[in-house]
């Protein structure tokens, strides 16, 4: 794919997202994509599989939400077979607590399909609502 419609595919997911669908990015992680969750939180650390991202990772912290994120993309930069995307998550706890997280992500595409991903965010807004 080229880097523009590597881009378009990472602005549609987002915009489903942003409408509701809360798998939308998540469901374009190849089977065996790798993803890695920099810091130091509960979920940080480094997935092999899209299955296990979902299991060990996107499925505990969204337990601690009322709902996913919704999401407010900032930036988008592609080049090549990468694209990164600056954007910021809005939610609330089940305990009630503002969840505002400002992320970005960096990931590889191939075939339509995100092979490798790196998550930077505020690990310690992470943290506190566990």
């Amino acid at each position: 794919m080229s880097t523009g419609e590597n881009k378009k595919l990472i602005q549609h997911a987002f915009a489903a997202w942003a409408k509701g669908d809360g798998m939308a990015f998540f469901n374009l992680l190849a089977d065996n994509a790798t993803w890695t969750v920099i810091g130091n939180c509960p979920i940080s650390g480094t997935y092999v599989g899209r299955q296990c991202l979902i299991e060990d990772a996107l499925k505990p912290q969204r337990e601690k939400l009322a709902g996913p994120p919704s999401p407010e993309v900032i930036n988008l930069i592609a080049e090549g077979d990468t694209v990164v995307i600056q954007w910021v998550g809005k939610g609330i706890s089940k305990t009630g607590q503002s969840y505002n997280n400002s992320y970005c992500y960096v990931v590889q595409i191939e075939n339509g399909r995100i092979i490798r991903g790196t998550a930077y965010l505020d690990t310690e807004l992470v943290r506190s609502i566990w």
